[in-house]
């Protein structure tokens, strides 16, 4: 990245300058929670060690914390040797992700599966199911009579899907994204399998929660998919979400309050825009307006059978679904390494990764032992 990529001010919100926000750094002795308000970057590693904690404590003031800078002028950076390193905004959550939200991402995933992961098969699939379904799946209410009416002519014609049953159906898809430590932040690199031909970004807004389900906040993600593995089957699913890099957010949570919430979430407007080494650029838009099921009703799923003692985050899913050509015609879009990647939405601010490989990507390193080891030797867990 170039050093005016690098500015972190370019990448926050348009209202940064009222909004509260969390994160994590490290000034060279391991990560600390953050808390921003009012411009002012203060180190809240003595209040509450994690932003998990921090979370459960329920703080959304510095009182306690350390100021340690301005942000305008704090200079954070990505760079692991930056005398101040911005990391991925999480630590101890859990991180889920809801697939199949949004129509559109419905009708992809029945093609890669139509398709059997061969893209070049895609565009064929697609036109035979855009015509045997129109429109109408849009406006359809995941769970409804509607939609079992749906579903029995869709079977009838042959077309019936997995991905269609969580997509229409009364059950949402959710599974985990990642490992607990293991997403990489703002200006990091984000990886995909190397062994993969057929891939894309996936830009979102992800609600951060804590332990007893209530929505606290909410960030800007990548949930970087592999359309060529999840396409030749749905039980490929873990090697097509969880690798290496495979998981950003971004750059900042922005906490729930009196000037940012939950609506604000049901309204965000999300953009992407890929630009390659080769000259390649495609622009993308998502919507939160058209998602199939509430943000509340998916998060509730999501704990409806398991406790999250340390918080999660949930991956809301998108609309985008690239279909424009990179290459050679029919062959649809996938990533090369290169590509940089810019997610933006006006209340959450500007995510920008670059991709490469999960195997060239720096190595996940630092767990939940040597993050516990690590607050022991700065004696944060002695309180």
């Amino acid at each position: 990245m170039t050093e005016t990529q690098h500015s972190i001010l370019g990448a926050l919100p348009a209202d940064w300058r009222s909004a509260t926000l969390l994160g994590r750094i490290d000034r060279g002795d391991g990560p600390s929670p953050v808390l921003i308000k009012d411009g002012i970057v203060h180190d809240m590693a003595r209040v509450a060690p994690t932003v998990s904690a921090l979370v459960a404590q329920g703080v959304t003031d510095a009182t306690g914390g350390e100021a340690i800078g301005d942000l305008e002028t704090l200079g954070l950076s990505p760079d692991a040797d930056a005398a101040v390193r911005l990391l991925s905004p999480i630590d101890l959550q859990c991180v889920k992700a809801a697939g199949v939200t949004f129509a559109v991402s419905a009708l992809e995933r029945v093609i890669e599966e139509g398709a059997r992961g061969d893209h070049e098969r895609a565009a064929e699939v697609r036109t035979r199911l855009e015509s045997a379904l129109g429109g109408s799946i849009r406006s359809v209410v995941p769970g409804s009579a509607e939609a079992a009416v749906l579903k029995d002519a869709l079977i009838a014609d042959g077309l019936w899907s997995q991905y269609l049953e969580v997509a229409i159906g009364p059950d949402a898809e959710i599974f985990t994204k990642a490992p607990v430590l293991s997403t990489v932040g703002w200006g990091a690199e984000v990886g995909v399998r190397s062994d993969s031909t057929w891939n894309n970004p996936e830009p979102e807004v992800v609600l951060l929660a804590d332990a007893n389900g209530r929505a606290v906040g909410a960030i800007l993600g990548n949930d970087v998919n592999l359309r060529d593995f999840e396409g030749r089957s749905a039980l490929l699913l873990g090697k097509a979400k969880d690798n290496n890099a495979s998981c950003s957010l971004g750059p900042f949570i922005r906490l729930f309050d009196d000037g940012f919430g939950i609506d604000d979430v049901r309204a965000a407007e999300v953009t992407l825009r890929i630009e390659g080494a080769d000259g390649y650029t495609l622009d993308g838009y998502s919507t939160m307006r058209e998602i199939s099921r509430d943000p509340e009703t998916l998060l509730a799923q999501a704990m409806s059978e398991h406790q999250y003692p340390d918080g999660l985050v949930l991956f809301l899913g998108t609309l985008f679904a690239p279909t424009q050509d990179r290459d050679a015609p029919g062959r649809g879009f996938t990533h090369k390494v290169g590509d940089q990647v810019t997610i933006a939405s006006a209340r959450l601010g500007t995510l920008v990764n670059t991709v490469t490989t999960s195997k060239a990507a720096a190595p996940w390193s630092q767990g939940i032992g040597a993050l516990m080891q690590n607050l022991a030797q700065r004696g944060l867990l002695a309180r």
